[in-house]
């Protein structure tokens, strides 16, 4: 655990604010829920609650199906970082932080689907650059009571691949599930 020097006094409603930095460095937003664990020490700790991150074992079961069926890399997100991958790029991708595109793409809740090759595919990850390291590319968001609270993305880095309809229809079936076990 890092010490941040910050201190601060619980108020008579048992509030505490968590300082801006933090929350900007964290990515926490005003309505985000945080999830809070104690331990033996009598430390409190918050963490940004991830509803599709506790179904991370099924999420990986799922992108791995995803992955054999199609042929393409399988990425499953929450709001913040890649949580499940299959079909290559495990070490590069699984637990990363969203780019800023994927994060707008989710918060819009859009579609997105590379064009052609000569496009630019977005990059996935804070730690991609602007380098081509796949050449297509499906984000389909994964929504939950109104709400994105992640995305499916299947890539490709064979120069040749286009996603096309199909690549569409099967990441938008696996996100509507994937939703959907978060409503029950």
């Amino acid at each position: 655990m890092k010490a941040t020097g910050v201190v601060r006094r619980i108020d008579d409603l048992g509030r505490i604010v968590i300082p801006k930095e933090i929350r900007k460095t964290l990515h926490i937003k005003e309505g985000d829920p945080l999830e809070i664990f104690t331990d033996r020490e009598g430390q409190v700790i918050l963490k940004k609650y991830s509803p599709i991150g506790e179904l991370s074992e099924f999420a990986t079961g799922y992108a791995e199906t995803l992955a054999k069926t199609t042929g393409h890399i399988a990425c499953i997100t929450d709001k913040d970082t890649i949580i499940a991958v299959a079909g290559g790029g495990k070490k590069e991708y699984l637990e990363q932080n969203l780019s800023e595109e994927i994060e707008k793409i989710m918060e819009n809740k859009e579609v997105y689907t590379s064009k052609e090759n000569n496009e630019l595919a977005l990059p996935l990850t804070q730690n991609d650059n602007k380098e081509r390291r796949y050449h297509a590319q499906v984000i389909y968001p994964i929504i939950s009571d109104g709400d994105a609270i992640g995305t499916v993305i299947l890539l490709s880095k064979e120069q040749n691949t286009k996603m096309g309809e199909t690549e569409v229809k099967v990441a938008g079936s696996a996100a509507g599930f994937l939703g959907s076990q978060m409503e029950i």
